[in-house]
């Protein structure tokens, strides 16, 4: 069984840093926020800071755009030192997670303000201001003001006005959290989409996993101030290196040696494990799913407690003195189980994790 190693980030090796990030620390009285970040982000890498609140997600962004200054470390971007620049000479984007737009100014003129304060001359205003807004599907809405407009069409407003300075990189810090699922979906698809058009090195900050996994090309797991792994979703969800990154990812259940060598049908001693809910397979009257190629032998046990998840099912299992959570497909009404109901539970051993 493997994890990943919970060394500094690093870029792919096959091109060479655009941000680099050396000894990053930032304290706040004798309360450590930021704790000797070390990392490296490719030019176009979408990087998401995932994580709880506190962890230092946020402060990591303001560092890196100058907002927050900080105790120690350096900061470069394409081989240029920034550490002590101001913010408005790092030319980099930040999209904060209330909107900030001027209540008195169109969207236009929101949008425009950033080349104004750099005295760009007003007939390429205008056409990048059209650029932009055509980029976020907001050109038809230029002359109104910002009340007119939905929460996800301000978003984007601010959105463009991140991006009509052309940053060298765009900092996002839970842009999409005010908004309700439907819009989030649809934001998250076209902001995506937008980055990629553009090759633009972003990073984004969620503590929302569902969020994390779909938009990135790589996530930074934070916790107390630390990267405690870094890689893309699938190797952060299925290869977890802590009891730390466990706690915070997916709903993976864990188990001590003894509960792990009954469900796994061998003696373990002093190791903990854990498992995904949907590397265990239930067995029932309604249900006989295919077992996985290297199944555990088995636990007889009865469901304590339902939740649907609208695709999925989430049964609580108590199992031999084991309490477990398994998900299931949700194939209709008729395939739900009940509270009380007898199953079986098999784990699908090569999915187990040791910590």
């Amino acid at each position: 069984m493997t994890s990943s190693s919970p060394a500094s980030p690093t870029a792919d090796a096959s091109t060479s840093p655009y941000l680099r990030l050396r000894g990053v620390h930032k304290s706040y009285g004798d309360t450590p926020v930021l704790q000797s970040i070390d990392a490296d982000i490719a030019r176009g890498e979408f990087v998401t800071l995932l994580g709880p609140s506190g962890c230092g997600k946020s402060t990591l962004l303001r560092a890196i755009a100058g907002l927050t200054p900080m105790d120690a470390g350096d900061i470069e971007v394409a081989g240029e030192t920034i550490t002590h620049l101001p913010p408005q000479r790092r030319d980099i984007g930040m999209v904060f997670q209330h909107y900030a737009l001027f209540p008195n100014m169109s969207v236009a003129d929101n949008v425009a303000f950033g080349l104004k304060m750099r005295r760009v001359d007003a007939a390429e205003r205008r056409e990048r201001v059209e650029q932009a807004l055509a980029l976020v599907e907001l050109d038809t809405h230029a002359l109104k003001s910002p009340h007119q407009l939905s929460g996800g069409q301000r978003q984007r407003v601010a959105l463009a006005r991140a991006l009509i300075t052309r940053p060298r990189i765009l900092l996002m810090d839970e842009p999409l959290s005010a908004l309700d699922a439907k819009i989030r979906q649809h934001l998250r698809e076209q902001l995506r989409e937008i980055q990629r058009q553009l090759q633009l090195t972003t990073l984004f900050v969620t503590h929302d996993q569902e969020e994390a996994m779909m938009l990135s090309d790589r996530i930074f797991l934070m916790g107390e101030g630390h990267i405690l792994q870094h890689g893309d979703a699938e190797s952060l969800y299925t290869r977890p290196n802590s009891e730390a990154v466990v706690n915070f990812v997916g709903a993976y259940n864990r188990f001590d040696a003894e509960q792990a060598s009954r469900l796994l049908g061998r003696d373990i001693e002093g190791q903990c494990f854990a498992l995904r809910p949907e590397a265990l397979y239930l067995v029932s009257e309604k249900s006989a799913p295919a077992l996985p190629a290297n199944p555990g032998p088995g636990c007889r046990g009865t469901i304590a407690a339902r939740q649907l998840l609208g695709s999925i099912v989430r049964y609580r299992i108590e199992c031999e003195g084991l309490s477990m959570n398994v998900d299931t497909l949700n194939r209709g009404v008729r395939s739900l189980m009940t509270r009380g109901s007898d199953v079986v539970v098999h784990a699908d051993i090569d999915e187990a994790r040791l910590l």
